[in-house]
């Protein structure tokens, strides 16, 4: 794919903030949902400034080549909740999840060491592109309820205070949102084709605006898509999980400690092979194979002390984002300039309360109109690895059919608080599949 802007390009200062603010945007919706979801007092612009520092450290592990933000992970939301399950104080839940994070940020740490001798051909051997390919397109479909359901809504925060917006009122917002995404894509020149997220939001807010105000005018409550009254609970100074977590950390009893292992040692295994993916997805998005250059050691160490500092300011362990890769591809900007320069703005916005709240004023129909650009381009390059892949192979016809049909029909196991995402379940029966089979192939040769 050509890039406009590549890892190493250094756009203009002022291009670059444009770029930050929109990659911002395209990871603030999910990143602050995590604590939101969660509850007991977790802090989203904690949890925003935690992702900022973790991508800050990720990027430093990686030596500044891989161009990815780091944002709360959706799944360790079990994990987290377990932390503050079982009536255990708010103090100790917080303590618990900054042991928690430690935890899984150590299983990365040991992998990473294991690849650092073992080396990345074994990976490559283990998940070939009939494997990685369609596994990387569920990553997208498995989203792809979310960015629908996203299309009929009116604001998520505080949904307790939000207003009751008709779903066809949002749905023209989102589609407003979706049609300018895509015509500043697809016909806009030099910048306009490189912000298309930024105008797009700003059309979709802007209707959704003004339905709005009628709607507060005529006090008809189905036209009121956006929650000004969010302006009213501004959180001017963020609460740090370790603030509260150091007090809680006299509560620790070593039940509690295996509680919190279980917890999120096996998830932090499953979110290694989507680790695995989304790297894989991003390496044929920049033409550059980041599991040898900076290396999958690299992007673990990355990926997992990034997690352990961003839980021990925000609460929650982050993850590389598949909407961050998405405006990747689609902006055509990889410059880890502008990476870097996203995650000082998600620091310095943690403690801008207007700016905060304003962002999260922002109504899911116009996130949703967003979301379904950026899920679906994550589908279709996954889709692209597999081009080359002899499809008329019924060995390969089947590894790619069992990923895609369990995948996309929503495949889980749990065991006990341990649950298999659909990728994580699709990605291991593809890995069987193809290894039986091949053992096959090479007993028929």
């Amino acid at each position: 794919m050509q890039m406009t802007y590549n890892v190493k390009d250094k756009p203009s200062f002022g291009k670059t903030l444009v770029f930050a603010l929109q990659q911002l945007l395209a990871i603030l919706a999910a990143t602050i949902a995590v604590p939101a979801i969660i509850g007991n007092g977790m802090s989203q612009s904690a949890a925003l400034f935690g992702a900022g520092v973790g991508t800050i450290v990720y990027l430093l592990f990686t030596k500044f080549k891989s161009p990815v933000f780091l944002g709360s992970s959706f799944a360790f939301i079990g994990s987290m909740l377990a932390a503050f399950a079982g009536g255990v104080s708010a103090q100790l839940g917080f303590a618990g999840l900054i042991l928690g994070a430690i935890f899984a940020g150590l299983v990365y740490v040991v992998i990473a060491i294991v690849v650092k001798f073992a080396g990345v051909k074994w990976i490559n051997k283990l998940m070939p592109a009939v494997v990685i390919g369609p596994t990387v397109a569920i990553i997208g479909l498995s989203l792809a309820g979310n960015a629908v359901g996203d299309l009929t809504k009116g604001s998520v925060l505080n949904a307790d205070a939000a207003p009751v917006a008709s779903p066809y009122v949002a749905l023209i917002c989102g589609l407003v949102t979706l049609f300018t995404v895509i015509i500043c894509s697809v016909y806009g020149k030099k910048m306009m084709k490189m912000i298309p997220f930024i105008i797009g939001i700003c059309a979709g807010y802007a209707v959704a605006a003004l339905f709005t105000v009628i709607g507060n005018a005529t006090d008809n409550e189905a036209l009121k898509i956006i929650n000004f009254g969010l302006f009213e609970s501004m959180q001017w100074v963020p609460d740090f999980t370790f603030l509260s977590g150091f007090k809680g950390v006299k509560e620790i009893t070593a039940s509690y400690v295996a509680t919190i292992a279980v917890a999120y040692v096996p998830v932090a295994f499953v979110v290694f092979a989507e680790h695995i993916a989304d790297h894989k997805n991003l390496s044929s998005i920049i033409e550059t194979e980041l599991l040898e250059d900076p290396g999958l050691h690299r992007t673990l160490l990355g990926d997992g002390v990034g997690s352990m500092v961003g839980a021990l300011f925000g609460g929650c362990p982050n993850t590389t984002y598949g909407e961050s890769v998405g405006c990747v591809a689609i902006s055509g900007n990889a410059s880890i300039v502008t990476i870097l320069a996203t995650a000082i703005m998600a620091i310095v916005a943690a403690f801008v309360a207007p700016f905060t709240t304003f962002l999260a004023t922002i109504p899911s129909c116009v996130m949703g109109g967003v979301c379904v650009t950026l899920y679906g381009f994550i589908a279709v390059s996954g889709l692209k690895m597999i081009q080359k892949v002899d499809l008329d192979d019924n060995r390969n016809l089947f590894v790619v059919s069992i990923i895609l049909i369990c995948g996309v029909g929503g495949l889980t196991l749990s065991f006990g608080d341990v649950t298999l995402t659909e990728v994580a379940c699709a990605l291991i029966l593809g890995i069987i599949a193809n290894l039986a089979l091949a053992e096959k192939k090479d007993k028929a040769e």
